[in-house]
């Protein structure tokens, strides 16, 4: 949780740290509950900001995880696919996604927040 202030938020719940590390914020995972399964993309994998790069279920819920912004994927979390339950616990350090290298530019972050932006919005 100590880089909390340095991570940027959607709208639809996914953050973006140090603009190439992909997770899902605490309060998504809140919302879905007990998760039993995480489907994940491959390595080499391109995606443009929005579009669904993962699966996700819960006891609650199934939902697809969208790109924050625009990139390859460079590295996934395939503990988190062995363990999705793992989320509930850390979806912070231990708990990210993916890692990408970003084609973002500046105007793809414009419209993400701050994590303390993104709390208040959820208020």
């Amino acid at each position: 949780m100590a880089f909390q202030d340095e991570i940027l938020c959607s709208k639809s719940h996914e953050y973006v740290w140090k603009n190439n590390t992909i997770g899902l914020t605490d309060y998504a995972i809140e919302q879905l509950g007990d998760i039993v399964f995480l489907e994940l993309p491959e390595i080499g994998d391109e995606f443009n900001k929005g579009d669904a790069f993962a699966n996700i279920e819960s006891v609650k819920a199934a939902s697809e995880i969208y790109m924050p912004i625009s990139g390859k994927i460079v590295e996934v979390n395939t503990a988190l696919v062995d363990s999705p339950e793992s989320l509930n616990e850390d979806c912070w350090e231990n708990g990210w996604l993916v890692k990408i290298e970003t084609t973002a530019g500046e105007e793809e972050l414009s419209d993400l927040l701050t994590y303390e932006q993104y709390k208040k919005e959820l208020e």
